[in-house]
């Protein structure tokens, strides 16, 4: 059994992750790190520093605010950790690329198997398509999400970028007198009640319209997603890996 600690383990994700390892016959959560615990088949600590478990990989899903002591555990004990936390800093990605150079690190924007391979479609397709099409992301979560554009939304909207040989920008959401501008990818961010997880690109062309759309029903599938990446990167070499491993492994 590969056993993981969860941090973040009290909050939504960490809650449903810990349910689903229960069934699993590789996986198994031996400790977790939150400021609350309760009803919980396993240690949890506050600070991860308390944590002395025979861990094989951590699992990150908690605040961008966590990352320091999480690179320094991984490091300090040489522990293999996947990073599904969103909201990060150009200067936090940093911390993560180099943390990578030292042991195994998974991070991706979203856990969702689906996602990703919508996002490798976008790689395919978006530079075919710019020149006669607009491209538009809309991106709808729940009302407690903190970040926006979502981490997601960015992924995909990143991706298409990449891809387009022309220099284009983004442009969130729109106010006021606003010509729409052709270089633009427009991203567009909604909350509201319990929505999990909903993400459409649109290509708008002269008499036709694109639409590729992801919905997740459940938090499940970022569940899924998250062992699997822990299945993955357990007694990986040094290196920064994502969920393209995983789809294409």
């Amino acid at each position: 059994m590969i056993k993981i600690l969860i941090n973040g383990c009290n909050g939504k994700m960490g809650k449903f992750i810990s349910e689903m390892a229960k069934s699993s016959s590789t996986i198994s959560v031996v400790a977790g790190v939150d400021k609350n615990s309760s009803n919980l088949n396993y240690p949890c600590y506050n600070n991860i520093n308390d944590c002395n478990d025979d861990i094989d990989v951590i699992l990150d899903f908690s605040r961008p605010e966590a990352l320091d002591s999480l690179c320094k555990y991984s490091k300090d004990k040489n522990i293999p950790i996947v990073f599904c936390t969103t909201g990060y800093t150009d200067e936090d990605l940093s911390k993560i690329n180099s943390l990578s150079s030292e042991v195994a690190v998974f991070h991706s924007s979203s856990m969702s198997i689906g996602i990703n391979i919508v996002n490798n479609i976008l790689k395919s397709i978006s530079n075919m398509l710019y020149k006669d099409f607009d491209i538009e992301i809309i991106e709808k979560h729940h009302n407690q999400k903190v970040d926006a554009p979502s981490g997601t939304a960015l992924l995909l909207a990143n991706t298409i970028k990449d891809s387009i040989e022309e220099e284009t920008h983004f442009v969130s959401g729109r106010d006021g007198i606003s010509k729409r501008d052709s270089k633009e990818i427009g991203i567009h961010a909604i909350r509201g009640g319990n929505i999990i997880g909903d993400h459409e690109i649109i290509f708008a062309g002269k008499g036709e319209c694109i639409e590729i759309k992801h919905t997740a029903i459940s938090r499940e599938v970022f569940a899924v997603g998250a062992l699997k990446a822990c299945e993955y990167i357990y007694k990986k070499d040094t290196g920064l890996y994502n969920m393209d491993d995983v789809v294409n492994m």
